[in-house]
């Protein structure tokens, strides 16, 4: 990382310095470095509060879905948590595009902004006399439209840090994203204590209980957001190095910046990128969303278990995600991020391949006509259903198993939950390596150009791996159950580390690329 006065910020990096160039002279002032990373963590903050807008409600929303409006089906509900990313997946390439030709604080503000006002939206769903689920849809679409600010988040860090800044940057950025999406749900778990009933405001018509208590501290801590990009978050660019330099964002009274270099990016390795990052996120949607009915199929568990059982497992799993990507920011200093990235994948093929059945043990069938939440009688929604019923209903009598209308339970041996378990932490390490490599080696391929639109797009490919992802393994898992399931997986894993080989040598930074840093 680069800090004032130190003797290797100072050096060149090109080798000696050219009499002609003033630009090697320039070195960092402690003023300029300290607001630099003052705006550096505001965003940490940004994508912390965006991760807890999507997960704070995920739990409540079919609860309150059907308090409000009593047609409100399970498919319905499928549409409304599709929404955010929906919503995310518009928005990300609009405000990345923004964020290229203005201040970065404008895109950024009404961003949040919007979030701010779907969550009030949110909150009042209950007042229309008709149509109210279609105002949940839109209130959780329009979330999701104002977390696409999350591709100028990434776009300002990014620009905002030299090549050895990057790494750590773009890891502590991953970690404030898990760490919200795993608190979110501890946060509405202490706001339902308010209750069902909670208090009215009869003046405005706002209800404050355990539904809208949630995205009410979300529309809140929001506009504390905005008052901090206001006030604290300062336009700022560094070239590879680490030197100031101009950007089309702002203009600075100081005329000694260096000028952004010149050159093309290679669109070959952006393209990559874009599909390792579409494949990494691809694969841990479709591991979450298989996690309940293959436990419950395996091993004859009751919703109430699984729930438990899958809730500790996923959050060990966000524990073990944070961890892995401080370490990350350690690895990187002595390992070349592609390999980091390719041992990832290699991590990640191995967890699903031990996932693959194996044996003559067979899971016990359930031959009762029953739903378990197994996806071959549900819809994701049905799933959601199912798992806030669960503590509310009596298992004692209700038969366990995978069930009858699966016509592979009846062939297909056992995954032991040993294997389970390894295959469970082996994702949880390759995963997060993947994610932060992939798009901080994205963030490198650009160069110092601005890179909202690019981001932008990286982040709507997210996206729309998480929308796929679930709809994918929900049918195949269906129908020919987990060994095809999790050989196509390992399958997409070969493909994906044999395109990376392919193009492995290119995946370098922009500077490098350009002989204007070593490498």
């Amino acid at each position: 990382m680069a800090s004032v006065g130190s003797e290797a910020e100072r050096e060149p990096l090109l080798g000696p310095r050219s009499p002609r160039s003033r630009e090697w002279d320039m070195v960092e002032t402690q003023e300029h470095y300290k607001s630099r990373w003052r705006s550096v963590r505001i965003l940490y903050l940004t994508m912390f509060l965006s991760s807890v807008g999507f997960s704070i409600v995920i739990m409540s929303i079919w609860p309150y879905l059907q308090k409000i409006d009593q047609t409100a089906n399970a498919s319905f509900l499928g549409w409304v948590i599709a929404s955010f990313s929906l919503g995310q997946m518009v928005a990300s390439p609009l405000f990345g595009l923004w964020s290229n030709y203005r201040p970065r604080k404008e895109p950024l503000i009404i961003s949040i902004f919007i979030s701010v006002v779907a969550n009030c939206l949110y909150a009042y769903v209950h007042v229309p006399a008709a149509h109210n689920k279609y105002y949940m849809l839109i209130a959780r679409g329009l979330v999701g439209f104002g977390a696409g600010n999350v591709a100028v988040v990434r776009a300002y860090i990014a620009g905002a840090t030299s090549l050895q800044e990057r790494t750590s940057a773009m890891a502590n950025t991953s970690t404030c994203q898990a760490l919200g999406f795993i608190l979110g749900p501890v946060f509405q778990t202490c706001l339902a204590l308010i209750g069902e009933k909670g208090v009215t405001w009869d003046t405005i018509k706002l209800q404050i209980n355990m539904y809208t208590a949630p995205v009410l501290l979300s529309a809140f801590l929001g506009i504390v957001n905005i008052i901090l990009i206001l006030f604290i978050l300062r336009e700022h660019r560094v070239d590879d190095s680490g030197r100031q330099c101009k950007s089309v964002n702002f203009q600075e009274e100081n005329t000694d910046e260096v000028q952004i270099p010149e050159g093309s990016i290679d669109q070959v390795a952006v393209v990559t990128t874009n599909i390792l990052f579409f494949v990494v996120l691809f694969i841990f949607a479709l591991f979450e969303t298989i996690l309940t009915p293959l436990t419950m199929d395996m091993y004859a568990w009751t919703q109430e278990q699984a729930v438990l059982y899958d809730g500790i497992i996923l959050a060990a799993l966000g524990v073990e995600a944070v961890v892995v990507f401080m370490g990350v920011k350690l690895l990187s200093k002595k390992i070349d991020e592609r390999a980091i990235l390719l041992g990832g994948l290699v991590v990640v093929w191995v967890g699903f391949f031990i996932l693959l059945p194996w044996g003559n043990q067979f899971p016990k069938v359930q031959w009762e006509d029953l739903h378990n939440s197994s996806i071959p009688n549900t819809t994701f929604g049905e799933i959601i259903i199912d798992l806030w019923n669960s503590p509310r209903e009596d298992y004692s009598e209700q038969p366990t198993g995978c069930p009858i209308e699966q016509a592979w339970c009846l062939y297909t041996p056992v995954i032991h939950l040993a294997q389970f378990l390894t295959a469970a932490v082996l994702v949880g390490i390759g995963y997060p390596a993947c994610n932060v490599m992939s798009y901080t080696l994205y963030s490198k391929v650009l160069g110092p150009k601005p890179q909202g639109m690019y981001m932008g797009w990286l982040t709507a490919s997210g996206s729309a791996a998480r929308i796929l992802g679930p709809v994918f393994i929900s049918h195949v898992y269906t129908y020919l159950g987990p060994r095809w399931a999790f050989s196509l997986v390992c399958g997409i894993v070969v493909l994906t580390i044999s395109l990376m080989g392919a193009v492995y040598r290119r995946l370098i930074a922009f500077s490098v690329r350009c002989g204007r840093i070593r490498e």
